[in-house]
């Protein structure tokens, strides 16, 4: 049985640049494979950082995976699917939980081999090791400023502006006025406000 592919393809800009390579070389490989053509998507003009949302194209690929309409996408290079690398092996994993496979042309990866799949667990250990490599800057990066002094958070609020929000609370006035009022969110003029509250109900 033939296999189902899905073609996506995708360009930033409409100046000058088009999908036609891509579709053209993805329709060779398909040729040669003996792949059936089961649908082509394309986005033109957006950018690979943008999100499913706008970009219809991919959302429409999305769709079919998801309704198991194709066994395989392919596409041109793998920054045609996105720029991150985190969002590719999530992009990737939910592929495979749909059983679809994928081909990336320039890169030489197809997860329906046993090599492609050995080359989507080496980009899933990088994924892990660049986020471990994030977290452990920012830890880092916490650790210094508290050794300079720094206090981590919000700042303490100043006594004299929490009387001031006690005060227009026993007034009978509204937490946004009062907060637009003293300069503070309406988050901390509705916890003072819970506070006094907890304390007239249990005298």
């Amino acid at each position: 049985m033939s296999k189902r592919i899905g073609i996506y393809a995708r360009v930033s800009t409409r100046n000058g640049q088009t999908v036609e390579n891509q579709l053209r070389q993805l329709n060779e490989v398909a040729g040669r494979m003996g792949w059936t053509i089961a649908a082509v998507w394309s986005d033109e003009g957006i950018s690979g950082s943008k999100g499913r949302d706008q970009r219809p194209g991919f959302d429409q690929m999305i769709t079919a995976v998801n309704r198991r309409e194709v066994d395989l996408v392919a596409v041109w290079s793998v920054d045609r699917l996105g720029r991150s690398l985190q969002d590719l092996i999530g992009f990737l994993a939910d592929l495979q939980a749909k059983g679809c496979d994928l081909y990336l042309h320039q890169q030489g990866i197809d997860t329906s081999t046993p090599s492609g799949r050995m080359l989507f667990q080496m980009l899933s250990v990088f994924a892990e090791f660049e986020r471990e490599m994030i977290r452990e800057r920012v830890v880092a990066g916490l650790e210094r400023t508290k050794s300079k002094g720094t206090r981590l958070g919000r700042p303490k609020l100043d006594y004299s502006v929490r009387r001031k929000i006690e005060i227009a609370m026993r007034k009978g006035k509204g937490i946004r006025p009062t907060a637009r009022a003293l300069g503070v969110s309406t988050t901390t003029v509705m916890k003072i406000k819970s506070e006094m509250d907890d304390i007239t109900q249990s005298a």
